[in-house]
């Protein structure tokens, strides 16, 4: 159990820079309370980093995974790999993207990639951007000479069957990924080897890694980013462009608004290019994308384990789709399976509890965005409910919701949003759902480098996103309120 009960007690002083959220050697977020400290951890300022004990993993590397590193690459820049073949993958990545030499060594059954200082930087490109990462579960094992746990895949095969009755699938057409972006990459091979260079397209705004993926590890990504006009433009792009796959997040982040499916899917199945949704964000309990989505590929980091102290992913191979018997002899041909058993046993006690905790971040997010939408210091609120909420209601369950995300833009953001976000004493951080709500200026987090490109789509560098927790509503309110109020 952690010792710091985060519902009641957030970790949202200038103090506590850095610290672990929640307060564990798993956690995959950390406390960045102030949004000087936010800028300073983009640009990698010293007095900043020093406060860093961990991080969101696939952007920092965990001192286990550090630890081990070292004993595989015998100091030597270095990185380890769930898999031979994931090192292999990486190690032809950076040896094409660098210029620079890769090799491919193994330390007592785990296998690393070995460069130079000059090709570290593609090295962590590849880790960040597949997701294909050492958990620190099992970096934990290896430095304490333990191997695979005996009921490793029993673990396994509960989480899947799990995972198959939220998706109405069966256990076999879940494959599971030690990360979302792992589920996300396992998705794009499997499409480029059915379609070999035909580039992909991602249809409205991305999550950072998502477009990335596409770009850095595809035959190419073209963005379609704007909702009012995405089917109009995806039908343009088919007449003179084969593609791969398109790839969408229902709804998207941090905008909240959906690609309407309706009209998306008919132009793809006419052409059977598959469509790959994320449902990450509002998560198979609200929505149904199986009358349109081929792969459905998902974070389980997120809400599914709602404790922020375990990685993971799934790919979902939808048994309605046209396209089923194509696409799942492709995943299962290069499907491995590397999610950490350890992780795995976290994961499925965790997924037990989904369907009725939806529920509650349902209620706590609808309450906070509608009372925000009418704070007269806020000048914009993105929530699925009004968000392309055509689209949105047409894969919306009947007993669903409207999910816990909501980003805001206070009025005079430029001068206030800092204010604002200084102020509020709620958890601060990346990542998101979370049983413990989390704040974060989500465009310098994922954007920082192409702030002036984010904006081009709609997406202000001032704007606040909320992962609304299961604290008392009216607690959260009191504290949201009082940071509004304070500029």
């Amino acid at each position: 159990m952690n010792s710091r009960d985060l519902l009641r007690d957030p970790v949202w002083k200038a103090e506590e820079l850095g610290r672990p959220i929640p307060d564990s050697i798993h956690a995959v977020s950390m406390a960045l309370p102030r949004w000087q400290d936010v800028v300073g951890y983009e640009e990698r300022k010293p007095e900043v980093m020093a406060c860093l004990t961990s991080g969101y993993p696939r952007f920092v590397i965990h001192p286990l995974v550090q630890e081990v590193a070292r004993h595989v690459g015998n100091g030597r820049p270095c990185l380890p790999f769930p898999s031979l073949r994931a090192a292999t993958m990486c190690a032809e990545f950076v040896g094409r993207t660098s210029g620079e030499q890769a090799t491919v060594v193994t330390q007592q059954g785990i296998p690393g990639v070995v460069t130079t200082k000059a090709g570290h930087l593609a090295l962590r490109a590849f880790w960040q951007h597949t997701g294909l990462i050492v958990s620190t579960r099992q970096a934990e094992a290896f430095l304490g000479g333990r191997g695979r746990g005996a009921d490793d895949e029993a673990l396994r095969r509960s989480l899947r069957g799990q995972l198959a009755s939220l998706y109405d699938c069966a256990e076999e057409d879940v494959f599971l990924a030690p990360t979302g972006m792992a589920a996300h990459f396992a998705a794009l091979r499997a499409v480029s080897l059915r379609r070999p260079g035909c580039p992909t397209a991602q249809l409205g705004f991305p999550y950072v890694d998502t477009l990335k993926l596409q770009e850095k590890l595809g035959p190419g990504g073209i963005l379609l980013h704007n909702l009012d006009t995405v089917g109009n433009d995806l039908g343009a792009l088919l007449n003179h462009q084969p593609l791969a796959a398109c790839f969408s997040e229902i709804p998207g982040n941090p905008l909240l608004g959906s690609v309407d499916l309706r009209r998306v899917a008919p132009l793809l199945r006419a052409q059977r290019v598959p469509l790959v949704a994320d449902d990450v964000v509002v998560t198979p309990v609200n929505v149904d994308l199986s009358p349109h989505a081929d792969l459905i590929a998902t974070s389980l980091t997120k809400y599914v384990l709602g404790t922020g102290d375990a990685m993971g992913g799934a790919v979902i191979c939808n048994p309605k789709s046209p396209l089923y018997q194509e696409l799942k002899p492709i995943l299962r041909t290069q499907h491995e399976e590397l999610l950490w058993g350890e992780d795995a046993r976290v994961l499925d006690a965790q997924a037990r509890s989904l369907p009725g905790r939806i529920q509650r971040h349902n209620q706590n997010g609808l309450l906070l965005a509608e009372r925000l939408r009418r704070h007269p210091a806020v000048e914009r609120v993105w929530y699925p409910k009004w968000e392309f909420s055509e689209a949105y209601e047409a894969t919306r369950r009947p007993d669903g919701g409207w999910g816990s995300l909501i980003s805001f833009l206070p009025r005079n953001a430029e001068t206030r949003s800092p204010r604002v976000y200084d102020c509020l004493a709620l958890s601060k951080g990346p990542s998101l759902g979370t049983v413990f709500t989390l704040a974060c200026p989500y465009t310098l987090l994922a954007h920082f480098n192409e702030l002036e490109w984010a904006e081009s789509c709609g997406v202000s560098r001032y704007l606040i996103r909320l992962s609304v927790g299961l604290e008392d509503p009216e607690e959260l309110w009191r504290r949201l309120d009082s940071a509004l109020r304070s500029v």
